[in-house]
């Protein structure tokens, strides 16, 4: 893992790097995402600054420039669960240990929200990602749906142990 790393939660006034890497993931995997670059690209400034106050995005960089980022959330279909979302890191910064960060970041977010597992969903036609999660100690439940904005996408659910650190 790189010693030039650091990963850290985002806050109002890191909306404008939020929105760089959002939009980055966006454009280079479209795919993996229930949001579209189209949509997000729409959004204000004010939205951006928001989303960075009031959601837990962390952010991952690389000597003070942003090259990943993650979200931890709840999901309304699976109450009292803690889920990891909208997870990317820039191609130059991939096998550097940057997405081990931030799965970190989000599962020590959710075991001090008192959880001991960590869920996301990955869509089966991204292999990498379904790959890096696998790698990183997330199982499939069985859980198979198609994506709400392109059913042709379908998504998987995974779960993950968090042990404590």
């Amino acid at each position: 893992m790189s010693d030039d790393l650091v990963v850290r939660r985002a806050r109002g006034d890191d909306w404008s790097a939020l929105k760089a890497i959002r939009l980055e993931a966006l454009s280079d995997t479209p795919a993996a995402y229930g949001s579209t670059l189209e949509t997000a690209s729409g959004f204000s400034d004010k939205r951006w600054r928001a989303m960075a106050e009031q959601f837990v995005y962390f952010l991952v960089e690389r000597r003070g420039t942003v090259v990943g980022m993650a979200s931890g959330g709840g999901n309304d279909e699976h109450p009292g669960t803690k889920w990891l979302y909208g997870m990317y890191v820039t191609p130059s910064a991939r096998g550097s240990g940057a997405a081990y960060l931030l799965v970190d970041a989000v599962a020590t977010w959710a075991r001090e929200q008192g959880a001991t597992e960590l869920f996301l969903h990955v869509t089966t036609s991204v292999e990498r990602a379904k790959a890096f999660y696998v790698k990183a100690g997330f199982e499939p439940t069985g859980e198979r749906f198609p994506m709400e904005r392109d059913p042709s996408l379908e998504l998987i659910t995974m779960v993950g142990t968090i042990v404590d650190a």
